[in-house]
């Protein structure tokens, strides 16, 4: 009996696979956010990486008086400054990438692997700058509210009364709210329920919902703990004496502000190191630029009747 053969009457995938290129994209960086707020802030220019922040002691101390017809007496005054006023340091967000010579010669067609390597790494560290300007101890947003500028919510949930509150502590220009997306969200349930949908404003090519006119910037750097999270309040812009970041210029190797990159050389292994380092830091001017809604409920959900009248 002959052997059975398959027929093929034309040139199969596989095989033609094999002159075909595909088309890459170039890596995908699931961490990768819009860090909003880098983006709302003010940045500042320090020099040699300080940056002082004078106050003014004992501001109703500052006497004046209504000028009268009569010719009584008019008080004198001067204004005071604080003596040992607060000083912030940049910090750094730093690290050193490798990439063996070989690698970069051999595969850099079509997407080249020196720039993309730098790009994901830049990327990761604007990441971990953004979670700094909020979570970190000692400039961090969190870190720097006032005890007199911190509300619990009443119910546990984001309501609307919670943010007018809110609105009471930073009353003067208050720019946006800042706070982790599953809050927005439980914000936005609770503004259904009461039958008062928040509006939306256009940022950035970006639609935010809004309370009063103040948009509700989304950040997963907010921290979520045990189901709970905050919301804060900010004021931004020197001259609004707000919240405002800070940058050193001028760096060797500059690639944006704050950030630099250099290369450090190619070792005996053939592999080429790349210094990349970004310097910053964030600084509340006066305490009531910002405030910090607590102990935020974000897994809060309501049953509607399904029935029509």
């Amino acid at each position: 009996m002959a052997k059975h053969q398959d027929s093929q009457l034309a040139l199969g995938d596989a095989a033609a696979r094999q002159l075909a290129n595909s088309t890459k994209t170039v890596p995908q960086l699931s961490t990768i956010s819009p860090r909003w707020l880098v983006h709302l802030l003010q940045w500042l220019p320090v020099e040699a990486g300080i940056y002082r922040v004078n106050q003014v002691k004992n501001p109703q101390d500052v006497l004046v008086s209504c000028s009268q017809r009569d010719e009584s007496e008019l008080p004198t005054t001067f204004v005071d400054y604080e003596e040992n006023p607060r000083e912030y340091n940049l910090n750094s967000v730093t690290t050193v990438l490798d990439v063996h010579t070989r690698v970069s010669d051999l595969y850099s067609s079509p997407h080249d692997q020196i720039k993309e390597q730098l790009r994901l790494t830049i990327e990761t560290i604007k990441e971990r700058q953004e979670s700094e300007l909020i979570n970190n101890p000692d400039y961090g947003l969190l870190a720097n509210v006032a005890d007199e500028q911190r509300l619990s919510t009443l119910t546990g949930a984001p309501t609307p009364d919670d943010l007018d509150e809110l609105i009471t502590k930073v009353w003067k220009e208050p720019a946006f709210f800042l706070t982790h997306p599953l809050a927005i969200a439980a914000f936005g349930r609770e503004c259904t329920r009461r039958g008062v949908p928040p509006p939306t404003v256009s940022l950035f090519g970006s639609q935010f919902l809004t309370w009063r006119g103040i948009p509700l910037i989304p950040s997963d750097k907010v921290p979520v703990a045990d189901g709970k999270t905050k919301i804060l309040l900010l004021r931004t812009g020197e001259k609004r004496q707000g919240v405002v970041g800070l940058f050193q210029p001028g760096l060797a190797g500059e690639q944006s502000p704050g950030l630099s990159v250099r290369f450090m050389g190619i070792n005996r292994n053939a592999i080429a190191s790349y210094l990349i380092s970004l310097y910053c830091s964030l600084a509340v001017l006066t305490d009531d630029a910002l405030a910090v809604l607590d102990d935020v409920e974000i897994g809060k959900f309501h049953d509607y009747p399904d029935t029509y009248k």
